[in-house]
């Protein structure tokens, strides 16, 4: 029985271990922290949202990068078949708005639990709190790995799945950029994406702890529109956050001209909203104006849109201009803000960029450089929209990583 070695127990390492055991393989994963899933506990903010169950078109249509390049991953092991998985090993799966998947009992300790159980029910032996130091190579092969203490673990493939360098705190340090470099694959410049957004308005912070819900929100880069979503946000005391800003987060370029444009109310046209100001104008026409927004606005934004409408806040609403009045509503419908950066790795639930995919073979994820040698997961430049595509990119690419390591052995027994 020949052995393979899967380097990182995240996502992507779990799947591709179950994988290669599956295919008759003796398998060894070797995970630097002292369990199992560490990135994958916290996701979904402890609920982890583990897949997404939209057909194969909006799958693809959320990957960002390189989506062709997943054809393969996805199509060899769906949304479904992770669901399939997960269910069988006693982890029972919902489907929520969005049709994001989580398990029943909101811990993901649970999705966790049942793939280490996986993981022992195929005899994958585990090391724990061992890092891997370099990889060994015999001409353009990999024969094993060098551990951090000096022990040599010899194989026939190795599959690295160390993931990015988001959340460095879960054991994502970009050993995998360095492995890959080592053996000449480009690796494309690592940059946070899925991360909060720092804006340089001041009144932001006001609204710190504010959360919108059912508003739409727009990013330009250099005056183009580069996204629209709509949803929840979330202001902070550095700027903004929540499931649409980390979206649009995806497309943020550092140094571009990036301005975020959010429409409260996005149901009603200017014309629409007009007129509903003023319906609430006439019923409260001897009110000021600083006492007739409140079925307009939550209470902690009602001061911020007055003060950013130029209008006194003492001022009668039967004294507002029409002029003012259309100003007002550009403001609802267009309320900005300046991009001035991200948060960093430190807050980013993914990174953008990684090992470039054109040294990976698409059809088995296997390096075009060195033979044995397997990529998947975060670690590739590989990303995508929030609602479990991430995560389902890692399922996938790990699958067909630990399949095709396990099916290349199968092949050369049956050459010799």
């Amino acid at each position: 029985m020949r052995r393979i070695v899967v380097i990182g127990g995240g996502a992507a390492g779990m799947m591709a271990a179950i994988a290669a055991a599956d295919g008759g393989c003796r398998v060894t994963l070797i995970e630097k922290n002292e369990k199992l899933g560490k990135k994958l506990f916290i996701t979904g903010k402890g609920r982890c949202n583990v897949t997404n169950a939209a057909d194969m078109e909006t799958l693809f249509a959320s990957v960002c990068s390189n989506r062709k390049f997943l054809y393969s991953a996805f199509y060899d092991f769906d949304n479904r078949s992770v669901m399939d998985l997960l269910e069988h090993a006693g982890c029972p799966l919902k489907v929520e708005r969005g049709e994001r998947v989580f398990p029943v009992s909101d811990h993901s300790s649970d999705i966790i639990g049942a793939l280490r159980r996986e993981l022992n029910r195929r005899e994958v032996e585990i090391l724990l709190d061992t890092a891997v130091r370099e990889l060994i190579f015999s001409e353009h092969s990999v024969t094993g790995v060098v551990l951090e203490h000096g022990k040599r673990l010899m194989c026939d493939a190795v599959i690295v799945c160390t993931g990015g360098i988001s959340y460095p705190s879960t054991g994502s340090t970009g050993d995998g950029y360095r492995f890959a470099e080592y053996c000449g694959h480009k690796v494309v410049t690592p940059t946070p994406s899925l991360v909060p957004l720092e804006t340089k308005e001041d009144w932001c912070r006001e609204l710190m702890g504010l959360s919108l819900k059912n508003v739409s929100l727009t990013m330009t880069l250099s005056k183009r529109k580069v996204y629209e979503g709509f949803g929840e946000m979330l202001f902070t005391h550095f700027g903004v956050s929540g499931p649409l800003v980390l979206s649009a987060s995806t497309f943020y370029r550092e140094g571009a001209d990036c301005r975020l444009a959010i429409d409260l109310k996005p149901a009603l046209s200017e014309e629409q909203l007009d007129k509903r100001l003023l319906r609430e104008f006439d019923a409260n026409h001897k009110k000021q104006f600083k006492n007739a927004l409140s079925e307009l606005f939550p209470n902690r934004l009602i001061p911020v849109m007055i003060e950013l409408s130029g209008i006194s806040p003492e001022k009668k609403v039967h004294e507002i201009t029409k002029a003012e009045r259309a100003n007002f509503v550009k403001i609802i419908k267009h309320l900005e803000l300046t991009v001035t950066g991200t948060r960093g790795f430190a807050e980013a639930i993914i990174t953008r960029g990684g090992i470039s995919v054109k040294d990976v073979n698409p059809s088995t994820m296997e390096s075009r450089k060195v033979k044995g040698l397997y990529f998947a997961g975060e670690v590739l430049d590989l990303d995508a929209m929030t609602g479990g595509y991430n995560l389902q990119i890692a399922w996938s690419t790990g699958h067909l990583a630990g399949e095709s390591a396990a099916r290349s052995d199968r092949e050369e027994r049956t050459m010799i």
